[in-house]
């Protein structure tokens, strides 16, 4: 049994409440989220720093690449994507913590691009139903995906960036990337999407999966101080 929190965003006083309602409800419980710390939200080093001193694992999501890139690649097309999507934001919030800017990035490059646990697959936007295609048989065997993942990981069909309909791989997907309102399953591709626009102002949620079900949600406006 595994809980997942959707896209933070920089949302950190509503990731205190969210992570507490989980831990109060199933101690002990191990917590993952599926990226995307950083931008639009007023508080992601202090998201970070949470994240660190809880042991909370984490797939890196295409903002947190941008993040990274900024700083240590800034030609590539991650760093000057970051210029236009809510990175001054991420900036004020290191404006005290400066020292600390480089250690962060660091641990996001550490960050796996995916987890494949028994209870569920988590990576930050899913796995594309368009792997179908490359002769690839991803429900048989989802170890086949390493490669693929790694080499298409800035693709727009990757996991960090896909907004396709996902691939029914056998086990549930736990993806955010995507905004929807609610906490929403794809039936179809056996998906469940948790990016709940926390950073605009609507909810940050979380889901427990255990053996691919989805046992309970969890959802917690989002603060304004983390936003206004």
């Amino acid at each position: 049994m595994v809980a997942v929190i959707g896209d933070i965003h920089g949302c950190y006083y509503t990731l205190i409440e969210l992570y507490n309602k989980i831990i109060d409800k199933y101690p002990g419980i191990k917590v993952y989220t599926v990226g995307d710390l950083v931008d639009r939200g007023n508080n992601s080093y202090q998201v970070i720093e949470f994240i660190k001193k809880n042991n909370i694992q984490f797939t890196a999501g295409n903002h947190d690449y941008m993040f990274y890139h900024f700083f240590k690649e800034p030609t590539s097309i991650f760093a000057k994507s970051w210029v236009f999507n809510g990175n001054e934001m991420t900036l004020d919030s290191y404006d005290s913590n400066e020292a600390s800017v480089f250690e962060h990035i660091e641990f996001i490059k550490e960050a796996p691009l995916y987890y494949n646990l028994s209870d569920c697959f988590i990576s930050h936007a899913g796995i594309s139903s368009k792997y179908k295609s490359m002769n690839v048989d991803l429900e048989e065997n989802i170890y086949t995906l390493i490669d693929l993942i790694k080499s298409d990981y800035n693709n727009e069909r990757g996991v960090l960036w896909t907004r396709d309909r996902l691939l029914n791989i056998g086990k549930i997907q736990v993806v955010g990337h995507t905004k929807h309102k609610d906490i929403t399953y794809d039936e179809d591709s056996n998906a469940v999407y948790i990016d709940t626009g926390a950073c605009v102002g609507n909810k940050l949620s979380a889901v427990v999966i255990e053996n691919s079900q989805i046992i309970t949600t969890f959802e917690v406006g989002t603060k304004l101080n983390d936003i206004i």
